[in-house]
C-alpha cells in the first residue's frame, strides 16, 4: 500500500520502507516507526503527496495511519483495477500462444507432419483457453470478495 510513497530525505527521493519500519498493529492500522525521528514530518508529507486517501497522524515517535472503511466507489475502482489486471493477463496468454504457434510453424517447415502440427496447435489452444477460464474464475471470485460489505 505504501510503495508509491516517496520521502524527500538526505537530498533524494527515498521509499518510506528505507527510512522506517512499517508494521500493522491491527487490520485497520498501519504504524510507521522511522529510524530517525527527524524524518517524521517528511514521512507525513510523503504520504499526503502520494494521494492514497489516507490521513497520517504523528504522535512524536511514530506515524499512525488509520485505514477508513471502503466506500462503494472505492470498491468499484478496485474491481475496475482487477478487471484491467485480468485483461493484461489474458493478453500475455495470447502472446504466449502466438509464440508457441510460431514454434510449431517453424517445426512444420522443418518437416513436422501436418497432423502433428494441427494436434499441437489444438493442444496449445486448449491450454490457452483453460488458463483464460481460470483467470475469469479468479476475477469473479475477487469481484465477489471486494464487493462484499
Amino acid at each position: 500500500m505504501l510503495d508509491p510513497v516517496r520521502v524527500e530525505m538526505y537530498g533524494a527521493q527515498m521509499p518510506v520502507n528505507q527510512l522506517a519500519t512499517i508494521s500493522v498493529s491491527d487490520a485497520k492500522t498501519i504504524v510507521i516507526t522511522p529510524f530517525d525521528k527527524n524524518s517524521l514530518a517528511e514521512i507525513e508529507k510523503g504520504i499526503f503527496h502520494a494521494n492514497l486517501g489516507l490521513t497520517p497522524q504523528n504522535n512524536g515517535e511514530t506515524v499512525i495511519i488509520s485505514i477508513p472503511p471502503m466506500t462503494e466507489d472505492r470498491r468499484k475502482d478496485l474491481v475496475k483495477q482487477a478487471k484491467a489486471q485480468a485483461e493484461d493477463c489474458k493478453v500475455s496468454l495470447r502472446n504466449c500462444r502466438k509464440s508457441g504457434l510460431d514454434v510449431i510453424k517453424g517445426l512444420k517447415d522443418d518437416g513436422l507432419s501436418e497432423d502433428l502440427a494441427r494436434d499441437a496447435e489444438g493442444e496449445m489452444q486448449n491450454i490457452t483457453n483453460g488458463f483464460g477460464n481460470r483467470v475469469d474464475e479468479i476475477l469473479k471470485s475477487k469481484e465477489d470478495e471486494v464487493m462484499t460489505v
